[in-house]
């Protein structure tokens, strides 16, 4: 393994720099501010929902959660899946948001599946495969995106299951059909949005 290699990976999960990016600072704060504020505006614009031939609309109000927890760490993550919990429980118009449990609780594990994917796969493809580091981000930044969406997804809908407002057959439907929608709107739009970011030098 070589020395490039082992010092990125030593970046990445090391003590230093893994503790450092778990740690909320100002920057931290600030972030989960700017990214929260958004998470709400999108739910109350038609920004934060893609119509679908199924009549139910795929939802983009996770996104800022998932960008949060991989450009700030876990911590601002979880923050701001707070803030989005509260929003939709807040303005919630239908019996299930109105349940704190299903608006909130999923909500705060996306930006702790979200950074935990993108650190790990990271870690593993530039460190065990020594693939370059600009694809190890990118595919990093696809899988996490992924995974926090699938946590919403499953999260919310295994919850709406659980507390019978919904039958099973119809949450099936919704995750095959919102579900997989999400998951691909929201890795394309995460990476093109931290690629910008990464080369206005904000995300490292």
């Amino acid at each position: 393994m070589s020395e490039k290699v082992m010092s990125r990976g030593t970046k990445l999960h090391g003590m230093g720099g893994f503790s450092k990016r778990q740690a909320l600072g100002t920057k931290g704060l600030t972030l989960a501010g700017m990214l929260g504020a958004l998470s709400i505006v999108l739910g109350m614009t038609p920004v934060g929902f893609i119509p679908l031939p199924s009549g139910i609309a795929a939802t983009t109000m996770h996104i800022p959660t998932i960008m949060a927890a991989i450009v700030g760490g876990p911590i601002t993550g979880v923050l701001v899946g707070l803030i989005f919990g509260v929003s939709s429980f807040v303005r919630a118009t239908n019996p299930f948001f109105a349940n704190p449990i299903v608006a909130i609780l999923p909500r705060l594990f996306i930006g702790l599946a979200s950074y935990y994917s993108y650190v790990g796969i990271r870690y593993f493809l530039e460190s065990k495969l020594s693939v370059s580091e600009g694809k190890a981000k990118s595919t990093a930044i696809v899988i996490a995106s992924v995974a926090g969406t699938a946590t919403n997804t499953i999260g919310v809908l295994s919850l709406i299951y659980l507390f019978g407002y919904m039958p099973l057959s119809f949450v099936l439907g919704i995750a095959a059909t919102n579900g997989v929608a999400e998951m691909i709107a929201s890795a394309v739009i995460i990476l093109a949005v931290l690629k910008s970011l990464e080369k206005g030098g904000i995300f490292k």
